[in-house]
Parts: structure tokens; sequence; C-alpha cells
């Protein structure tokens, strides 16, 4: 017997206060009396908040790119609090948009407002996260790569349903800048602090004057930074993309390291030597396509009894473990890149939430005889391979 269900969503009042937001118990359900099924009111209520809340979020999304590319997040970083005309000029935008987008600003509690001189500030915390590039919390890059996931719906659409892939090269060049700007703040705080002296013996190495693969380099960020920390050593880094290769090499002319810091453009079965002391993967290892073929090709790279580093998405190897605020992140962020790149190369797509035991897998299928996780932070897991 066919049930029929009518859901109601009556006067849906929404009161603002500023510490929460409460929805009237008004959300009825009608139900056939035939039918076993119930709905919780209370939970019902919990999720249409949270959806809403999702929803000013996502809008959100938009004026925080717009508040990166015209500048506002700095210009209230370097001026202190503003009025919307005064942020109008010194930014040279229009004071009618900017007064709409101090307003939203104010409401998500990206910045304050002062009713009194009806001026805005963004504090010194927040414009850690919004203006500095050079801050460890910077996340900026991130709506930089939200905004080429947008461009590409049409896209996503079609892959959803064909099961087709999309390589990191087809992607909108947002995508690439955006990982590059996320990333930077990421490993400029913790890959010479933690993540290399957590490597068995390899930081001695590099002080006195090693030699490292950067697999997968992309713009060289990773690359450039270890080759500022240790002047002694060499750092080769390959990436399949020609762009990345152009863009790693002015990067690291800017940062001055180009004498010891140099890119090429390599697939993954050419030979790159086998004297290196560490090879490196920082979080594109599950992006391939052939990620053993990629662990196989580092082994035989490596001199014997050193390193390979594997940086990868904190993940756990159940999906259960995996349903947090992280894993909605990764989740959402390899359906979109990580699965599409290795489904484009007719790889096996092990996403960004593959798990230890996959890794771990592969890296003993390699040819590597010990495996461990070495360090972690919130959103990565460090393993050594030898």
């Amino acid at each position: 017997m066919k049930i029929k269900k009518r859901l109601f969503l009556s006067r849906v009042c929404i009161s603002y206060s500023p510490v929460k937001i409460n929805i009237s118990k008004s959300l009825h359900i009608h139900m056939n009396s035939n039918s076993s099924n119930t709905v919780d009111n209370k939970k019902l209520e919990e999720f249409v908040i949270k959806a809403i809340g999702d929803l000013g979020s996502s809008l959100g999304s938009m004026m925080v790119i717009l508040g990166d590319r015209l500048g506002l997040y700095k210009a209230l970083s370097q001026f202190g609090p503003m009025t919307s005309e005064e942020l109008a000029h010194n930014t040279n935008t229009a004071e009618r948009y900017i007064r709409e987008w101090l307003g939203s600003q104010a409401a998500a509690g990206y910045l304050t407002y002062n009713p009194g001189d009806k001026k805005f500030n963004l504090s010194a915390e927040n414009a850690m996260v919004l203006a500095d590039e050079n801050s460890p919390a910077y996340l900026l890059g991130g709506y930089q790569i939200l905004r080429s996931i947008f461009k590409d719906e049409d896209k996503f659409v079609k892959i959803f349903q064909t099961g087709e892939g999309l390589r990191w090269g087809d992607h909108h060049h947002d995508l690439y800048e955006g990982t590059a700007k996320f990333f930077r703040p990421n490993y400029t705080s913790n890959l010479v602090q933690s993540r290399i002296p957590s490597l068995e013996g390899i930081e001695q190495i590099l002080k006195k004057g090693g030699k490292v693969a950067d697999i997968g380099c992309g713009y060289g960020i990773s690359t450039t930074i270890m080759a500022r920390e240790y002047p002694n050593s060499y750092f080769f880094g390959f990436d399949n993309r020609l762009l990345s290769i152009k863009a790693a090499t002015a990067n690291a002319k800017k940062e001055n390291v180009d004498k010891n810091a140099k890119f090429s453009q390599v697939s993954a079965n050419e030979s790159i030597g086998n004297d290196y002391d560490l090879v490196t993967f920082f979080d594109c290892l599950h992006d391939m396509g052939d990620p053993l073929g990629a662990l196989r090709f580092a082994k035989q790279s490596l001199k014997s009894n050193c390193s390979c580093m594997i940086v990868e998405p904190m993940a756990n190897d159940k999906i259960e473990d995996n349903l947090n605020m992280v894993g909605r992140i990764y989740y959402s962020a390899s359906s979109k890149v990580c699965v599409l790149n290795s489904l484009g190369d007719k790889g096996i797509a092990l996403g960004a939430q593959a798990g230890e035991q996959r890794i771990r897998n592969l890296a003993l299928e390699a040819g590597f005889t010990k495996f461990r996780r070495t360090t972690q932070a919130p959103f990565n897991i460090v393993y050594e391979a030898k």
C-alpha cells in the first residue's frame, strides 16, 4: 500500500539574538494514519537549523572571496576600524555594496560592529585567518579552491552520471593557484619544524648535504621551503604538469633558492636516478592514478636505508570514524578533485580518506619493509617508509 505523506513547514519563524537563533515549534507533520513512520519534530527543527546555517555559510563563502579579491580584509587589518564610506574609499570600491558586505561579515562574526561610531573592526585573531598570508592560520587559499570547484559544476554533474574522471590539469587555474596558497601556511609552520625531524636520521643528512626528490611538487611550495632551510642540500621537484613546473621555477627564483632547488616535468615511468636520501609525496599520493607504481618509483630512487615521506590527509580506516568536520571537508574535496584525477588516469581512486592501512599496504607491496606514522596534525598524517 502506497503511503501518502505531506510535510508542512508552516510559519517557520526565526528570531535573532546575539547569542542564538530560535526556530519556533511550528513544524507540523501530517502523516497517513496507516503509516508506521514517525517524524521527531525536535530532530527536524535541529536539522532545519543546521541546513539553514550551511546555506548561510555557502552564501557567505562568496563574500569571503570578494573580501579577498577586493583587498577588504587587508585594508581593515592595515587601517583598523572603518565605516563603509572609509573602507570603500581606501579600497576604491562602491560604498553601497561595501555596506552590504560589511553587514554580512558582522552577521557572520568575521567582523564586529560598533553602533556608536558605525565602524567595523577586524580583530587581530581573525586577521591571521583572513588577511595575513604569512600566518599559519591563513585560509583564503581554500576559498580560491572553492571558486574553482563552483566553476566546474557542469563537469561534475556529467562525471557523477558517467563515472568518468577529470585530470588535475583540466580544472580551472584557480585550483592550482588556490592549492599552493592554501598549503603554504601549513608547510611553512610544520614542514621543517616537525615533519622532517620526525623522520629517522634525515634532518642530520640534510643539514650536512643531501639530495631530495619532491614528487608531485605542484607549484614547488614544499620544495622551496626545504631548500631555504637546508642550503647545503639539493632539492629536485618533479611534476607531470609543465605549467606547474614553470610556476615552481619562478617561485624558487623569487625565494632565492634557485641554486639548490630545480624542477623538471617528469611522468611516473621516467627515471630520476637512484641516489636520493629522501623522496617526498606531499598531499598527492592519493590523487595519483597509479600510487603503487609511484611508490615503487620512489623505492628504486632511494639510497639504501633512506626514507620516503608520505604526507596524507587525516583519515581513519573506517568510514564511521571519518564522520566529522575533517571528514566532511576531505570527502567533499575528494569527490571533486582527488578521485576525479585518479579515474582520469584509469587509476584505483584511493581518495583523500584512504586511511593508514591502505597506504601501508601499498608501501609494503612497493618493496618497502618498514612503515610507520611519525607525526600528525588535525588535518594531516605523516608516514615514513624505508
